[in-house]
């Protein structure tokens, strides 16, 4: 029962950032939807570190080159996305406010993401690949 209530938990914490994504690209004062390309890092984020699971072996080794080489990719792909809408909002193509809307979404998706991983990726008895 506690894997279900962390699961609903997790679910509400994406939905407020996917709000204030939507927030950010769909208020009056911004109306423009450049900001949602941040979509594509969010379904990218955690391929990296599923291929490097699945790749690596299971040893308990401290480090392993396949390990290191997913968790550079996966915060490259993080500093990108919190990179998009900074670039955008200096070049004009949207607003300051709506780039600290989707800044705010996209601290509350990774930290989600993060969270995820934590709590189902732990490989005991109790792990995110039964669900």
């Amino acid at each position: 029962m506690a894997g279900v209530k962390a699961l609903v938990g997790l679910s509400f914490t994406g939905v407020i950032g996917l709000t204030f994504l939507m927030l950010g690209c769909a208020l009056e004062n911004y109306g423009v939807y450049w900001p949602l390309f941040v979509l594509i890092f969010y379904a990218i984020c955690p391929i990296p570190h599923l291929i490097a699971k699945r790749v690596s072996d299971d040893t308990d080794a401290a480090s392993s080159a396949c390990r290191e080489l997913a968790y550079f990719l996966t915060t490259g792909i993080v500093v990108s996305a919190f990179g998009l809408p900074i670039i955008l909002a200096r070049v004009e193509a949207i607003k300051w406010g709506a780039c600290g809307l989707v800044l705010a979404g996209n601290s509350v998706i990774f930290l989600t993401v993060l969270g995820f991983f934590l709590l189902f990726g732990r490989g005991d008895d109790f792990s995110w690949e039964q669900w």
